[in-house]
C-alpha cells in the first residue's frame, strides 16, 4: 500500500519540511519546530552521511505520499531514462495523477488527490481513472467526472485555489473544472525542498 497513516504534521516535523504544503501545518511546524517524541529537542546529534541521504530520501518520498516499493520502482524508471537521473524523478514524481489532481487544485493536499482518483472523481482524456500512480502524459486532460462537480470538497478546493497560481506546465478552468498536463516541468519550474542528488546517491551505495 502507498499510503501513510500517520499523522502529516508528525511526518513534517519528522522531516522538517511541510509535507501537506498547506498553511495550517505550517503554522503547527513553527510553533514547535523540533521533531516529535521525548527526543526531539535533543540539539548538536551527529548525522552520518548515510543518515542525511535517508532524511533526503525519506523526505521526497513522503512529500509525494508513496510506499518504499513504488518509489523505489519509479526510481529505477528514471534511471533507465536518458536525462539527468535526478529531474527525471521529479519529473515522473509530478506526472503521477493523485500529484496532477492535488497541483491543479482539485484536491487540498496530495493525500486528498489520492482518495479523490481511487474514489473515481476523476477522468484523464474523458475516460475514468482510480489508479493514483496513473502517470499523466503532455496533453492529457484531466477533469472532475460529470457526476462529482456538485462535491461541495471539490468546489471549495478549486475556490480556494483561485487565489493563487497554478504551476506553469499546467493549465486549468475553474468553470468547466478542467486541466490540461501542458508539458513536464523543468527542474528549475520545481521548488521541491529536497536535494534529489542525495536520493540518487542513497540508492547508488
Amino acid at each position: 500500500m502507498g499510503r501513510q497513516r500517520e499523522p502529516i504534521v508528525k511526518l513534517s516535523r519528522r522531516e522538517g519540511v511541510n509535507l501537506a504544503e498547506t498553511p495550517k501545518v505550517q503554522k503547527y511546524m513553527e510553533r514547535r519546530p523540533y521533531p516529535p517524541g521525548q527526543h526531539g529537542q535533543r540539539r548538536g546529534r551527529k548525522i552520518s552521511d548515510y543518515g542525511v541521504r535517508l532524511r533526503e530520501k525519506q523526505k521526497l518520498r513522503r512529500l509525494y505520499n508513496m510506499s518504499e516499493k513504488q518509489f523505489r520502482t519509479l526510481f529505477d524508471d528514471a534511471v533507465r531514462q536518458q536525462g539527468a537521473t535526478g529531474a527525471v524523478f521529479l519529473q515522473l514524481l509530478e506526472s503521477r495523477l493523485d500529484n496532477v489532481v492535488f497541483r491543479l487544485g482539485i484536491a487540498h493536499t496530495r493525500r486528498q488527490g489520492r482518495q479523490f482518483v481511487s474514489h473515481k472523481h476523476i477522468t484523464v482524456n474523458g475516460k475514468p481513472v482510480d489508479v493514483p500512480s496513473f502517470r499523466v502524459k503532455p496533453g492529457d486532460e484531466i477533469a472532475v467526472a460529470t457526476k462529482s462537480r456538485t462535491n461541495d470538497v471539490i468546489k471549495a478546493n478549486v475556490e480556494a485555489r483561485r487565489r493563487g497560481r497554478i504551476s506553469p506546465w499546467l493549465e486549468f478552468d475553474a468553470e468547466s473544472l478542467k486541466g490540461r498536463f501542458q508539458r513536464l516541468p523543468a527542474r528549475e519550474d520545481l521548488t521541491v525542498p529536497v536535494n534529489e542528488l542525495q536520493v540518487i546517491e542513497y540508492y547508488s551505495r
